[in-house]
C-alpha cells in the first residue's frame, strides 16, 4: 500500500525525523487559509499523486498551466492560486503512462534555503532478508539513471536485525555524503529514526529524495515516498485510515477483497494462475509469441470455487482484454475447482472473447471433463506452449 507525500511526512514526524511543516488541501476554498498557517516567504505547493516526477510532470488542461506539478510560491495568494490550478486536473509524469493521474489533494508547506541536496532510501534486501539503506549525493536525481551513468555515487549497506540500527550505519551513511561535525551527528540520529519508523510501521520502501542540508546547517527530508508490506497491514489498523483508493486501479481494489495477487497491465490477453512464477511464466511466453498479457493474477495455491469466480470477473470487467487464458497446475489447487469456478464466472458474466484453459495436476480429468460438459466454447490446450499460441492466435483471429 502507498501513501501521499504528505501522509508519509506526517508519519515520520511522529518518530522525530525533521520535515519541513506543511498542510494538505482537499478544496480550493481552503487554499489561502491553510497557505497563511505557514512562515513562508516561500511556499511549496505540490500536486499530491502516487508517482514520481510531478517536479517535471505536465497537466493535460491548459487552466492548470504549464508550472508542473511542484511550485515555488512567493506569497500566500499566489500559493492559493496555483492550488486552484492543480485541483481536480491531470498531471503526466513519466511514472503515471500517456493517461496521466488526477490531482484531488495539494500540499503546501514551508519552503527550504538549501545548500545541497542527497538521496537516502530504505528497502528490504531479498538477497541479504534484512533491511538495506541505499545512499548518494547525487539528491533529486532519478536514482535509476545514477545507477545507470555513475553507479560508483551509490552506496549500499544493510543491518543485522541480530543487532538492529547502530551509530555505525549512521556514521556510514554521513561518510557517503561527506558530511562531518554536527552534520554527522544529525544524519547518526537522522538514520536510526528512519529505521525504527521502518520497521515498526512495517514499510516496504521508504524514499527520501532529496535530503537536504539548509544553509543554516540542518538536516531535513523534502521528499518521503513510503509504501507498507501488505502482509503486514494486519498489525497496522491505523494505516488503512491513510489509504486512498481513487490512486489505486478498481480492478485491483476488488481483487484484495478476495486476497487475490492481481496487477492490472496494458495488454489485451487476460490470465488467470495459480502461483507467481507459472504466473510470469505465462506473461513472458504471451510476450513470446507477440502479445501483451492484461494483468497479473495468482488466485494462490488454496482458492475456492468462490474465489476463482471472483478472479474472472475482474478479467471479464476490464475492457481491454480480448482474450483470456486460464493456465493452472493443480498440485494444492484442484483443477476441479478451478472448471467449476470457470464455468459458474461464465454463466453470471458471459463470454464474449475466446477462453484458452490449460489444467494440469491433481484432478486434471475430473477439471477438463466439466469444461468438455458445460456447453461453453472454451478452447483446449495440453500444455503451456500450445495454450499461449492458442490464444495469441484466436485474439488476432478475433
Amino acid at each position: 500500500m502507498n501513501i501521499h507525500e504528505y501522509q508519509a511526512k506526517g508519519l515520520l514526524r511522529e518518530f522525530g525525523v525533521p520535515v519541513p511543516d506543511g498542510y494538505p488541501v482537499l478544496k480550493a476554498e481552503d487554499a489561502e487559509a491553510v497557505a497563511r498557517q505557514l512562515r513562508g516567504p516561500v511556499w511549496v505547493v505540490k500536486s499530491q499523486i502516487h508517482a514520481g516526477g510531478r517536479g517535471k510532470g505536465k497537466f493535460k488542461e491548459k487552466a492548470a498551466g504549464d508550472k508542473g506539478g511542484v511550485r515555488l510560491a512567493s506569497s500566500v495568494e499566489e500559493a492559493s492560486a496555483f492550488v486552484r490550478e492543480m485541483l481536480g486536473q491531470t498531471l503526466v509524469t513519466a511514472q503515471t503512462g500517456p493517461a496521466g493521474k488526477q490531482v484531488n489533494r495539494v500540499y503546501i508547506e514551508d519552503g527550504s534555503a538549501i545548500a545541497s541536496e542527497f538521496y537516502l532510501s530504505m528497502l528490504v534486501d531479498r538477497d541479504t532478508s534484512r533491511v538495506a539503506f541505499v545512499v548518494s549525493t547525487e539528491g533529486g536525481m532519478n536514482i535509476e539513471e545514477v545507477a545507470h551513468d555513475n553507479p560508483e555515487k551509490i552506496r549500499t549497506f544493510s543491518v543485522d536485525p541480530a543487532t538492529g540500527i547502530m551509530p555505525l550505519h549512521g556514521r556510514t551513511v554521513a561518510e557517503t555524503l561527506g558530511l562531518t561535525g554536527d552534520l554527522a551527528r544529525q544524519a547518526e540520529d537522522l538514520a536510526a529514526k528512519l529505521y525504527r519508523a521502518f520497521v515498526e510501521e512495517d514499510m516496504a520502501m521508504l524514499e527520501i529524495n532529496p535530503l537536504v542540508v539548509t544553509k543554516d546547517g540542518k538536516l531535513r527530508c523534502l521528499d518521503a515516498k513510503v509504501s507498507f508490506d501488505d502482509n503486514a497491514l494486519f498489525r497496522h489498523p491505523d494505516l488503512f485510515k491513510l489509504r486512498d483508493e481513487t490512486e489505486e486501479d478498481a480492478k485491483e481494489i476488488e481483487a484484495s477483497k478476495y486476497d487475490l495477487a492481481y496487477i492490472a497491465l496494458d495488454g489485451t490477453i487476460g490470465c488467470m494462475v495459480n502461483g507467481a512464477g507459472l504466473a510470469m511464466a505465462t506473461l513472458d511466453i504471451i510476450k513470446l509469441y507477440g502479445e501483451e498479457p492484461a494483468n497479473f493474477l495468482d488466485v494462490g495455491g488454496g482458492a475456492s470455487e468462490e474465489k476463482v469466480t471472483a478472479a474472472f470477473k475482474i478479467i471479464t470487467a476490464d475492457p481491454q482484454v480480448k482474450g483470456i487464458l486460464v493456465n493452472i497446475f493443480g498440485g494444492i489447487m484442484k483443477c476441479d475447482v478451478i472448471a467449476r469456478g470457470v464455468i459458474a464466472a461464465v454463466k453470471t458474466v458471459g463470454l464474449e472473447v475466446p477462453l484458452v484453459v490449460r489444467l494440469e495436476g491433481t484432478n486434471v480429468e475430473e477439471g477438463k471433463q466439466i469444461i468438455r460438459s458445460s456447453g461453453l466454447n472454451v478452447i483446449p490446450a495440453d500444455d503451456l506452449d500450445d495454450a499461449a499460441q492458442k490464444i495469441v492466435a484466436a485474439v488476432r483471429g478475433a
